[in-house]
């Protein structure tokens, strides 16, 4: 006999049919990717709507990595998926260190693939997930419904291990548990097709954790200006890359530049400040030691020491 699996009624707009696309399926193909592109449209607004919200968040994983702590993304499904996207990035295009970022997501690796029956309803898996969170991390929870068992059970489980905590939704009937430290609400609506959240409130999630990452980089002195000086050169274009970097960063010539790199032995950053303060390379090295490696900090010591 065969066991009928539990049924939840998730109250979320997500869920609901949206009225301007109820005849899709009658339209010619290029009308059907009209209607979507309209409703995709209306994301960046709805983001912009809780960056406040997401400032805090920001903050939080900012004070969590300054003091040696780490950050986690919790989630499951199109959610998990976007962390795992979010958190791979990170590496070459920041160089993050060991330990910053991880990623916990529902169902395990097989679930980045395939859809792993039932685990985003765990929610002990969720608080076993968080057996590596440390008092001072930071934890950020996605799920498009608010209610995910998994992402909740996890940030319960974070908080008691005395982790800042944090939950993007994309419903604006979530309610705050009181533990949690700050809840995002990114208001999508109903989808294109109703309940397929991969869309309008995937990209929504897309969004928030690619500013989320890039604003916490920033903050840590991973960038310079609006440049990537802390790109992890692994391939050609890469390489090409860090030399258009500093030229753009200095307006010396490309052999300037390269010859810099090459005494920085590759490091941008160093080689960086050594063009931009004139200072020997090994004093540029030691003021991004003395400066957390931040690049802007450590022209201002070498100018102190200067004056």
């Amino acid at each position: 006999m065969t066991v009928p699996r539990q049924s939840v009624h998730v109250d979320s707009p997500t869920e609901r049919r949206n009225p301007r696309t109820a005849r899709i399926d009658t339209l010619p193909t290029v009308d059907v990717l009209r209607l979507i592109n309209a409703e995709d449209r209306l994301v960046p607004d709805a983001v912009r709507d809780a960056l406040p919200q997401l400032g805090v968040a920001v903050d939080l994983a900012v004070a969590a990595l300054s003091s040696g702590r780490g950050v986690h993304y919790v989630g499951a499904g199109t959610s998990g998926r976007l962390a795992t996207l979010d958190a791979a990035e990170l590496r070459p295009t920041f160089d993050v260190p060991d330990g910053w970022f991880a990623v916990h997501h529902a169902g395990g690796d097989r679930a980045l693939r395939d859809a792993v029956e039932d685990a985003e309803d765990d929610e002990a898996a969720g608080a076993d997930a968080m057996a590596t969170v440390r008092p001072g991390d930071f934890v950020l929870g996605l799920t498009a419904s608010g209610r995910t068992p998994f992402v909740l059970g996890a940030l319960a489980a974070a908080h008691d291990r005395g982790a800042s905590t944090a939950l993007v939704s994309n419903n604006p009937n979530t309610s705050q548990p009181g533990w949690l430290d700050v809840l995002v609400v990114v208001d999508t609506g109903p989808e294109a097709i109703a309940g397929s959240t991969r869309m309008k409130a995937g990209t929504a999630q897309k969004l928030v954790l690619t500013s989320f990452s890039t604003a916490v980089m920033v903050r840590m002195g991973r960038t310079y200006e609006n440049l990537m000086v802390s790109l992890r050169a692994t391939n050609a274009k890469l390489r090409g890359r860090t030399l258009r970097i500093l030229r753009e960063a200095t307006g010396l010539t490309q052999q300037e530049c390269s010859t810099a790199l090459t005494e920085a032995h590759g490091d941008l950053k160093v080689a960086m400040v050594h063009l931009l303060s004139g200072a020997e390379i090994r004093r540029a090295a030691a003021a991004l030691d003395s400066s957390d490696g931040h690049v802007r900090a450590a022209l201002g010591l070498l100018n102190a020491h200067a004056v």
